[in-house]
């Protein structure tokens, strides 16, 4: 297993540093006053501060399972467990399904990879095309691997979206071979057209369908979800009390109290897909701008852009970035054979449009010189 490279350049860069790397949402948007206001509300109370249940508090679950429901979605406080961030629902559904195979998307999110790959899953990756998953490589391989991790709505690292026709061919041949998926949706909220009904939607009692606060809310509050079949819930529960005993009670109280006014948290994300939207097509024009030779499609949601860099070894290159105070996350980093490849992935939600602009700015010389180089040898 592989240290996640975005958590080493965390850690060394420093304040001057240009980062697109993490998957950082923009701290100017976190509902500070509204959280701040409710957490007041709720520190008042001791009780807050006791041990809670391992499944999360029930008003909490109720308000999830209202999220589902209004999308059609028939759901139960029961179908829901409370996990500290969407980290932890993949390691207790990674230790649910351990030693088994697994197929996951070729890139996939380096964080879940490496969760696999601790609970001794053995992992198949599938390509992953604009559309979707290999529908035909998906097909031949779940008959036997009958387990699938999947982040249908602008995937990590991709941006890409599924279709509605992919994701009712996956629904099928999950029921038909009586499999499961583990369906990732941090950013299904972060559409900038019109929002995709999940695939878990078709399949509810065949499906882990896994959501998180951390890309609409605030990431610290370490708050996602597992919604799933109320028997299976149960098995995860016993994994869960086996972690941490229970999130932090704290924070569900906080979001909790927030949520009592679903209004609020509406109006909010409509405001983030806004401002991410405006957000991408800045970094888009000066990627277009400053390196035309960088091929991406615009993303139609999420926190990403991918692309390649023709003929250069992105992996080399961002220790020279590094030097210039700039960092992105090279395309091998999502790849399980961590072949050299010449894509990859800018956050655009963190930066400011100085920094942006900035940041692009000194890639676009890195980027000559090693073109310049290339040709020279």
């Amino acid at each position: 297993m592989k240290r996640s490279f975005i958590r080493e350049i965390l850690e060394s860069i420093d304040e001057k540093t240009i980062s697109f790397a993490g998957g950082l949402p923009d701290k100017e948007l976190f509902p500070v006053k509204e959280l701040r206001k409710a957490g007041k509300k709720v520190l008042k109370n001791k009780k807050q501060f006791q041990y809670s249940l391992s499944n999360g508090i029930m008003p909490l679950r109720k308000k999830i399972a209202d999220f589902y429901n209004a999308e059609g979605f028939k759901t139960t406080s029961k179908h829901i467990l409370i996990t500290s961030g969407s980290q932890q629902a993949l390691f207790i559904i990674a230790k649910y399904f351990e030693h088994k195979d697994i197929i996951v998307e070729k890139p996939s999110y380096l964080g879940a990879v490496n969760i696999f790959k601790t609970n001794n899953l053995n992992l198949k990756s599938i390509t992953l095309e604009q559309k979707g998953i290999d529908i035909n490589e998906f097909e031949k391989e779940y008959k036997d691997v009958k387990l699938a991790y999947l982040i249908p709505d602008f995937q990590n690292p991709k941006s890409s979206r599924y279709s509605k026709k992919r994701r009712k061919k996956i629904a099928d041949i999950v029921l038909k071979e009586g499999g499961y998926i583990i369906e990732d949706a941090p950013y299904s909220k972060l559409y900038f057209d019109k929002k995709t009904e999940c695939i878990s939607k078709q399949i509810p009692n065949n499906s882990f369908h896994l959501g998180s606060f951390s890309k609409t809310l605030a990431p610290g509050l370490r708050i996602g979800w597992i919604r799933a079949d109320k028997k299976i819930i149960d098995k995860l529960i016993l994994i869960k009390e086996t972690v941490d005993l229970h999130s932090s009670s704290i924070s569900q109280n906080i979001l909790n109290e927030y949520l009592k006014d679903t209004s609020k948290y509406k109006q909010h994300t409509k405001v983030l897909r806004k401002k991410y939207q405006k957000k991408m097509n800045y970094f888009s024009k000066y990627l277009k701008k400053y390196l035309p030779q960088f091929e991406f499609e615009k993303p139609k949601g999420g926190m990403f852009i991918y692309g390649r860099l023709p003929g250069i070894n992105t992996k080399e290159l961002v220790y020279k970035a590094l030097e210039q105070k700039v960092v992105y996350v090279p395309g091998s980093e999502f790849y399980l054979d961590d072949k050299t490849c010449d894509e990859i992935r800018f956050n655009y939600t963190h930066s400011s449009n100085k920094d942006i602009k900035r940041g692009i700015k000194r890639l676009k010389k890195l980027a000559k010189v090693a073109i310049h180089s290339r040709v020279h040898h």
